[in-house]
């Protein structure tokens, strides 16, 4: 589109002051703010302030209806032997065949951790202090080996791009086929002010933020990747975040029970450990599976306990699925019945003021819009099966205290622990599990309990482990 057409498209949209200060930049700067606006779905945005700012305080959640979502029960508490062991064997032989991608939303800044850099650059482990991304490499790499086939790893991000490539050329990707680690950009959101206008964050730039966890799966298809998975013969995606090192991002049995059910979207879950945790809710309504957030279910609901004294709606998300491929280019496309929700955030963004001048509010000034990766409704046949807190989920996400680094570190020595004592290790941990020693399993002795026990069985002579001790 031409400049004078795009800045006049945005004037008929009523969003003419993105271009209020367009004589003063340079060439440079007006050429990168028409790129920017370039990137603006003008419609999108005109809806989303109908949806979202104009209708605010129209209604909540509509509860009518609103159940708690069934799930598959480990066999350890009741669940099926045999259909679990079937789905072991059904996603093992899917990781033979090649079938298989995984999806890492790596987005995130360390801001939170007080940490400069990607998140995924954070150094996590207790004893080498290897980087989230280090951590997931292995696990892809040892799992590529168990099975027989290279997986193909893929990540989004927006303005960790440039030093997320280059950090895993930094370190030749530890050792994966660099052909089949793809990274590409997510899209962006503007931010908007309380009347639905666009914000500048500078003369020549658009307050602009990634356009969240669902925007990631658009931007699978927009950048070409899902063309390019197709052509791999995978279509089957493993989807986990940046953030938390103990999940299993290669599960076979996961993998399984997706095909075993014929799903296009599947799901794990953990029990939660207190009525108010936060974190979404899986439920049913009107027949289809819908995941509430904490903080639009009502606490006397989030409460509610059933005969047995257990908490009723138990189930909570840990944004750990797997999506089939065709999928998620059905969710790309969009179209009125068939389009992820957005999520309004009221933040503190800096801006201009009526003179020009830059300012930097004290309190929340303007709108973000993410889009939620809650596909469930639109998904046929989704399941969703029950998974152990201990081995899938520690995430890193404060600088102390709850979900920080520390309970993280504490949660990969109770992993190892637990493994190396299955195996016969004898070694000594506290009430909590956690071991007397510190030591670390590396992903390429073992990335779960499985290749762990194989492993250490195959060892040719006795291990002992002792203080700052790394099985690698």
């Amino acid at each position: 589109m031409a400049e004078t057409d795009l800045i006049e498209t945005f004037r008929a949209a009523g969003q003419g002051q993105v271009f209020e200060y367009f004589s003063e930049l340079s060439a440079t700067e007006q050429k990168d703010l028409l790129t920017e606006a370039q990137e603006i779905d003008l419609g999108e945005v005109s809806r989303l302030k109908r949806e979202l700012i104009d209708a605010a305080g129209e209604g909540g959640l509509d509860l009518e209806g609103l159940a708690p979502a069934p799930y598959e029960s480990r066999p350890e508490h009741g669940g099926d032997a045999e259909a679990w062991a079937e789905a072991l064997q059904l996603g093992e032989a899917a990781l033979r065949a090649g079938r298989v991608a995984l999806f890492t939303v790596a987005g995130g800044q360390g801001t939170r951790l007080g940490f400069n850099g990607p998140k995924g650059t954070f150094p996590v482990t207790p004893v080498r202090s290897a980087t989230l991304f280090q951590v997931f490499a292995e696990k892809i790499a040892a799992a590529g080996k168990r099975y027989g086939k290279a997986l193909p790893w893929l990540m989004t991000s927006h303005q960790n791009h440039e030093a997320t490539v280059a950090f895993f050329e930094k370190h030749a990707c530890w050792g994966l086929d660099t052909e089949r680690v793809r990274f590409f950009r997510q899209g962006r959101m503007p931010a908007l002010d309380g009347d639905g206008k666009i914000m500048l964050s500078a003369k020549g730039t658009i307050a602009m933020s990634p356009d969240g966890h669902g925007g990631s799966l658009r931007a699978l298809a927009r950048s070409g990747s899902l063309d390019w998975l197709e052509s791999q013969g995978v279509d089957t995606i493993s989807y986990f975040q940046v953030d938390n090192p103990l999940v299993r991002c290669v599960d076979p049995t996961f993998i399984g029970w997706h095909l075993r059910r014929d799903s296009e979207m599947s799901s794990k879950m953990v029990p939660k450990a207190y009525a108010g945790e936060k974190v979404g809710h899986f439920c049913q309504q009107d027949g289809r599976a819908v995941v509430v957030e904490y903080s639009d279910l009502p606490a006397a609901m989030q409460e509610e306990t059933d005969a047995a004294g257990n908490l009723r709606f138990i189930a909570g998300s840990i944004a750990i699925h797997i999506l089939d491929r065709d999928f998620v280019r059905r969710l790309a496309e969009g179209g009125a019945d068939f389009a992820l929700p957005f999520h309004l955030a009221h933040k503190k963004i800096p801006t201009l003021d009526a003179s020009g001048a830059p300012v930097n509010p004290t309190e929340p000034n303007g709108i973000k819009l993410e889009m939620f990766v809650f596909a469930l409704p639109f998904a046929r046949n989704p399941v969703t099966i029950e998974t152990p807190r201990q081995d899938d989920f520690s995430p890193v996400k404060n600088a102390e205290g709850v979900d920080s680094p520390d309970s993280c570190r504490a949660d990969l020595l109770r992993q190892y622990a637990r493994w190396a004592n299955a195996n016969g290790a004898g070694l000594e941990v506290d009430a909590s599990g956690l071991p007397v020693v510190k030591f670390e399993v590396a992903p390429s002795f073992g990335y779960d309990e499985a290749s762990f026990a194989d492993q250490w069985r195959q060892s040719a002579t006795p291990i002992s482990i002792v203080d700052q001790t790394i099985l690698a």
